[in-house]
C-alpha cells in the first residue's frame, strides 16, 4: 500500500458522511468505454461525431441512427461491478457513505448494492413510451430493432439525459444537498468537463477533497488528496 493510498484510508475511517462523485473511469474497469481517453467513444470512427447523435435534436431528426449508434455503443448488459463499485457499496452498507452521485447511466452501481445513488445523466435500464408513459427495461430495448415502440405505438425513449435535455431538478436538488453535507467528497473517474454535473463539487465545505483518476482533471480543485491510479485499483487495497 502506498503513502497516498495509506493517506486516503486514514481519511475513509475517520469520516462518518462521505459522499462519492464518479464519471465514466469508474466503469472502464468493468469494460466500458470511456468517452474523452484513448479509446473512447470521442475517438472512434462513425458517421457523425458521438456529442451530436447524443443530441435531442439528432434523436428528433434521425431516430433510426440515433438507436443504431445507441444501441452499438452505449449498452454493456455484459458489464458487471469492479472494485470500485463493491467497495463504495460496502461503505454504504456500514453507513460510512450517504450517496454516490453518478453521471454513469450503466447501473453498475445499484447492481454493486448500492442504494443511494443519484444518477445526474439518467439509465440505461429505464426507457418510456413518449405517447403513454409505459416504462420498459433494458431487455425490451435489446430485443427490439430499428426504433423501439411501444404496444400504444409510441417511440420508447431512453431515459437517459442527451445533450440540448436539461439535468433532473430533483436529483440535483438532492446532490447538492449530500455534497454540502458531507464531511468527506471524493471524486473519482471524472475529467470534469460536463457541466453543470461538475459544478456540483462546489458545494463541498468540508476539508478532505479527495481526487483519484488517472489523468488531469480540467479544473483546479485544490484537493488535499490527489491519487493518479485507477480507481479500482485503489479502493480494493482499502
Amino acid at each position: 500500500m502506498t503513502e497516498t493510498v495509506k493517506k486516503l484510508k486514514e481519511l475513509v475511517d475517520g469520516s462518518t458522511n462521505i459522499v462519492f462523485f464518479g464519471g465514466a473511469g469508474v466503469s472502464t474497469e468493468s469494460g466500458i468505454p470511456d468517452f474523452r481517453s484513448t479509446g473512447g467513444l470521442y475517438h472512434q470512427e462513425w458517421k457523425y461525431p458521438p456529442e451530436v447523435i447524443l443530441s435531442h435534436t439528432f434523436y428528433k431528426s434521425n431516430p433510426e441512427e440515433f438507436f443504431r449508434f445507441y444501441r452499438a455503443k452505449m449498452l454493456a448488459p455484459e458489464a458487471r461491478p469492479n472494485a470500485a463499485h463493491r467497495k463504495l457499496a460496502q461503505w454504504e452498507q456500514q453507513g460510512k457513505l450517504k450517496a454516490v452521485i453518478t453521471q454513469n447511466i450503466d447501473g453498475l452501481h445499484q447492481a454493486a448494492g448500492s442504494r443511494s445513488v443519484l444518477e445526474l445523466h439518467g439509465s440505461v435500464h429505464r426507457n418510456y413510451c413518449e405517447l403513454c408513459g409505459k416504462f420498459h427495461d433494458l431487455d425490451f430495448l435489446l430485443h427490439t430493432a430499428g426504433v423501439p415502440r411501444c404496444s400504444c405505438g409510441g417511440i420508447v425513449k431512453p431515459d437517459v439525459v442527451l445533450y440540448e435535455e436539461g439535468l433532473d431538478q430533483n436529483t440535483m436538488s438532492r446532490a447538492v444537498r449530500a455534497i454540502a453535507e458531507a464531511d468527506m467528497l471524493i471524486i473519482g473517474g471524472t475529467s470534469l468537463n460536463v457541466y453543470p454535473a461538475a459544478g456540483l463539487i462546489n458545494y463541498y465545505r468540508g476539508d478532505k477533497l479527495t481526487l483519484i483518476n488517472k489523468s488531469a482533471v480540467a479544473r483546479d480543485l485544490s484537493a488535499g488528496l490527489v491519487i493518479t491510479d485507477p480507481i479500482g485499483e485503489v479502493l480494493a487495497q482499502l
